[in-house]
């Protein structure tokens, strides 16, 4: 029997919307979505749902995320709450937000064609439906103050990556450049880094040495006070 108590009360709608970011090797992109419903149909949009009455907000994130993606144990981390009151034109919906990383090559074609969905780079994004540009924006904010002090980034880059890639990733995050030699002394100090007898030779015929995320070591730098950058 449902509880009464609180029937004299307002109802209102409860959504995620779930601004998903990749990395190409050079850009930070955005995964948007063409609208299937009424209003705003046709037009970008992040990716989103309701919640149902019998899961939480991040259950329903992670329903959301895994049924657009294909994807399972995505990081996903919450990240506000927009609940203007006509943010929604078709009615009062208050929106809890969250914002995940993807490999860019871990989401399928085929399920891009289903969604309708599309990468963009961060400086090239298009109109979107209601408040989701303020959604994106604030997202970067976010990603840039996490990264600071802790390695989320590597969510984004292949298991195994060279300096100049994790460089031109956080060159990315940030829309700066960094002094090479800097960046990779600072970087390989921390132990983060596990240097592979392997080579990528995209590059150059020398080739640039593979590294893996030191998952043990983070996870004491962490308990220690970790600034990652």
């Amino acid at each position: 029997m449902k509880n009464t108590v609180y029937k004299n009360t307002d109802k209102i709608l409860l959504a995620v919307d779930c601004i998903i970011f990749g990395f190409d090797g050079k850009d930070l992109k955005a995964l948007l979505v063409k609208r299937a419903i009424e209003p705003e149909i046709g037009k970008w949009s992040l990716m989103g749902g309701f919640v149902k009455e019998n899961e939480s907000v991040d259950a329903a994130a992670t329903r959301v995320l895994s049924l657009q993606t294909g994807l399972s144990e995505i990081y996903m981390e919450q990240l506000y709450c927009f609940g203007d009151v006509e943010r929604d034109t078709a009615g009062r919906v208050v929106s809890i937000v969250y914002f995940a990383l993807i490999k860019i090559d871990d989401y399928s074609k085929d399920l891009m064609k289903e969604h309708h969905a599309k990468w963009f780079s961060l400086d090239m994004l298009p109109t979107v439906v209601f408040d989701h540009r303020k959604m994106i924006d604030l997202s970067i904010l976010r990603l840039q103050e996490k990264v600071v002090s802790h390695p989320i980034g590597f969510e984004l880059l292949p298991a195994k990556f060279t300096l100049q890639q994790l460089q031109a990733l956080y060159e990315a995050v940030y829309n700066t450049t960094f002094d090479n030699r800097n960046f990779t002394k600072k970087i390989l100090s921390l132990g983060l880094l596990v240097k592979l007898n392997e080579k990528d030779k995209g590059s150059s015929k020398k080739g640039s040495f593979l590294y893996e995320f030191n998952h043990d070591q983070y996870r004491q730098l962490n308990k220690e006070g970790l600034r990652f950058l």
